[in-house]
């Protein structure tokens, strides 16, 4: 039996919106082929004008561009202040002058000029004034700009009564938040240098003198107390720029309290991640206490690897990252269970780039080899399978909504049901696909894909945000029974080591 479209599409869709613009460092002549800065050159220009000129020139830049960004000046004061060692020394700038240097190396950034997409939807921390059957929700995207740069931003969305769906304004000026000072973890670090295979007396060394959380501070003494034996080694420096890169992938940033959602941006902020933070998969975690946070993975690019990244808030105001070590960390797609499961906390991933597995924390924060829990088999999957998101927990097992790869690249959504106290073991499957592209969502930045990083159970029924060819969000909706009753035990492939059903404890 083949199904096609279980799910029912609801109207409303996100498009890319050109005005949604954040503000850059611009450093003429950093574009070019061969990269050769001509900020000297510029400030000696901006220099030659009188204060008279200064002043208006400033003046309408800020009457230009002041109402599409919050705090201009303090921006262009920052800019100002990270070209200023080209200033000559005997000059004092009037502060017009400062902040029209920082004007000139500043530029306005789409940040979804070329799409919106890959969204993974959770229930907002503020459900206040709310009608029954309504439940308002937090909607990540990946937005992709100039470049193929990508960041997080956000929506807010209404879900309900019954299959209603509004979408709330977008509009505003938009924030990438303060940078926090962040206190590293030992733990983390100390698992990263197993990742690598770095090991050794040197590593262990500086990791003995650090405290659990740790500052950048606290790096640089420990590195001053290694013995001179240890420090004159051809091996160490080069290890220690390492343990340098590996803490400068841990960061915070936070957003002002009533700054709303839809205008906080997570913007790539380390060497890890300068070519993109990709596909953000929220879920929505609910402690021991009752208390609820929210945890997310990325893909952090760096133009050549890619890594999957934590992120933590309590909020969505206040926002922690940290890389994720081990075996099952090394590829795209890992989602987090929202509750441990016996014991131990859980994650699907795809470390091989074309099965569904299932990966367990270890004792020391590393992510371990994974189990494969489906591979590829239906003709709509066959060139690779993955994960939309985290599971979602219901009276039937843990619902998995999975992506498939088949001919002409040509992307589907489908669905795995996962025992609730044996995860690993698959209890049921869709015989077909749950959505595909239709007319009108076939053409696009990537045709012919839709894709989702998460949805949620809502009023006895699953609500799925997907991405239509890497361009725009749509929203589609379909009865949990419906769903569980479409569904059927998993097919067995006689002979195919890691189908489902071939071990014994599937």
């Amino acid at each position: 039996m083949t199904i096609r479209d279980l799910a029912t599409r609801l109207g409303p869709t996100l498009t890319p919106d050109p005005r949604r613009v954040i503000i850059k460092l611009f450093v003429p002549g950093e574009d070019a082929a061969l990269t050769r800065t001509r900020a000297a050159a510029l400030i000696d220009r901006i220099m030659l004008l009188d204060e008279d000129q200064t002043t208006e020139m400033l003046q309408e830049t800020l009457r230009r561009f002041g109402n599409r960004h919050h705090d201009l000046e303090t921006t262009f004061a920052h800019h100002h202040d990270l070209v200023r060692h080209r200033v000559p020394r005997d000059v004092e700038l009037s502060l017009p002058a400062r902040l029209l240097v920082g004007a000139y190396f500043s530029h306005e950034y789409a940040v979804e000029a070329a799409a919106v997409c890959n969204p993974s939807m959770v229930p907002h921390p503020d459900q206040s004034g709310l009608r029954p059957g309504q439940l308002r929700v937090a909607i990540s995207l990946r937005q992709i700009g100039e470049g193929h740069l990508s960041s997080i931003g956000f929506a807010t969305a209404l879900l309900g009564p019954g299959s209603a769906l509004a979408i709330a304004d977008r509009s505003g000026t938009l924030s990438v938040g303060r940078r926090l000072r962040s206190r590293h973890r030992r733990d983390l670090l100390a698992a990263g240098l197993c990742d690598g295979d770095r090991d050794n007396e040197v590593t262990a060394a500086v990791l003995r003198s650090l405290p659990e959380r740790f500052d950048d501070n606290d790096f640089e003494h420990a590195i001053a107390r290694l013995p001179a034996d240890l420090l004159t080694r051809a091996s160490t420096q080069p290890l220690l720029e390492e343990m340098r890169r590996a803490t400068q992938s841990d960061y915070a940033v936070a957003f002002p309290v009533d700054l709303p959602l839809h205008r906080r941006i997570l913007w790539p902020s380390t060497a890890a991640e300068r070519n993109g933070m990709e596909d953000a998969r929220f879920v929505r975690i609910v402690g021991q206490d009752g208390t609820p946070s929210y945890r997310a993975t990325y893909t952090a690019y760096d133009g050549r690897h890619i890594r999957s990244h934590l992120i933590a808030s309590d909020d969505l105001r206040r926002f922690e990252i940290t890389p994720m070590r081990g075996p099952a960390a090394v590829n795209k797609g890992m989602a987090l269970f929202p509750r441990p499961v016996g014991g131990r906390t859980l994650a699907l991933c795809r470390s091989d780039g074309e099965t569904i597995g299932l990966t367990a924390l270890d004792p020391r924060n590393s992510w371990r080899p994974p189990t494969p829990l489906h591979t590829p088999r239906w003709d709509w999957e066959l060139v690779q399978a993955g994960n939309c998101g985290s599971p979602i927990e219901t009276g039937f097992g843990w619902l998995v909504l999975t992506h498939g790869v088949g001919p002409m690249r040509d992307y589907s959504i489908g669905a795995l049901l996962l025992d609730l106290h044996e995860p690993h073991r698959v209890i049921a499957e869709l015989p077909g696909t749950l959505l595909t592209s239709d007319g009108t969502e076939r053409d696009g930045y990537v045709p012919n894909v839709v894709y989702s990083c998460g949805g949620l159970l809502h009023d006895d029924a699953v609500w799925l945000p997907y991405g239509a060819s890497d361009t725009r969000v749509g929203f589609a909706r379909v009865p949990l029974d419906t769903l569980v009753n479409a569904m059927r035990p998993p097919r067995r492939t006689a002979g195919r080591p890691g189908s489902p059903g071939v071990h014994g404890r599937r």
